[in-house]
């Protein structure tokens, strides 16, 4: 299973959020850049990014940072908030990031989603981020009324390799995953899944491994301190 430490960006500073209420916000007294050369130089081959100003309000806000953190590293970097369009899903790929994550616009513009699939490929996945097992928009600041499950499956029969779900109601509490959720998503077949919100130990970890997910995103654990990302590394390796 990879390990996915998080970046999260607000006015281009490294933040966490708690269950994605812009009012709590943690500030983190560390460049991006310094956070990402950190990661990777405890091990990390992976790195996920939010731009949090684009999630709610669509404008590039965090753009800069990111494409040097792209230029700067080896890291596998995949990126999500407020990409709505072609333009930013090309600058953002021109800039080196991996793989972009559609979440507001696939919601709300399905037909779009499948374009983009059919154009890139794996370089396309989907945020399917859920507030009481459904799926919520703009930042997570509105619920709609789909089943986040059904929608992750149907982006899955639209050719979508990679999905990245986060239970709201557990993202950035330290009080553990919705192992349930992902036991449930789990078992959809013929997609990737990367689970966040709430991992906080390496055990979490090994329980996410052990339902043979893709991946694990692990943002406030590591910057307080509940675990390292050697620690983290080795619970998403398989046993032996």
């Amino acid at each position: 299973m990879l390990l996915f430490p998080a970046i999260d960006l607000k006015d281009g500073r490294v933040v966490r959020l708690k269950r994605g209420d812009y009012d709590q916000v943690t500030r983190y007294e560390i460049a991006p850049e310094q956070a990402a050369a950190d990661f990777e130089a405890s091990g990390a081959s992976c790195l996920h990014m939010v731009d949090l100003n684009g999630a709610k309000g669509g404008a590039a806000v965090n753009f800069d940072a990111i494409a040097r953190i792209a230029g700067r590293t080896r890291l596998f970097l995949q990126v999500g908030g407020g990409i709505r369009d072609e333009q930013r899903i090309r600058a953002y790929l021109d800039a080196g990031v991996s793989r972009v994550i559609l979440g507001t616009a696939a919601v709300r513009d399905f037909d779009f989603l499948v374009r983009m699939t059919g154009k890139y490929g794996e370089k396309i996945a989907v945020g399917v981020d859920m507030s009481g097992g459904m799926v919520a928009v703009d930042g997570w600041t509105q619920v709609t009324a789909l089943s986040g499950t059904a929608f992750c499956a149907r982006v899955r029969d639209a050719g979508v390799q990679t999905v990245i779900c986060t239970d709201i109601a557990k993202d950035g509490m330290l009080g553990g995953t919705n192992l349930d959720l992902y036991r449930t998503l789990s078992k959809l077949g013929g997609l990737n899944v990367i689970a966040s919100g709430g991992v906080t130990t390496p055990e979490d970890l090994a329980a996410l491994r052990r339902m043979n997910l893709y991946g694990a995103i692990v943002g406030r654990a590591l910057y307080d301190g509940r675990m390292t990302v050697a620690q983290a590394l080795a619970a998403c390796r398989a046993e032996g």
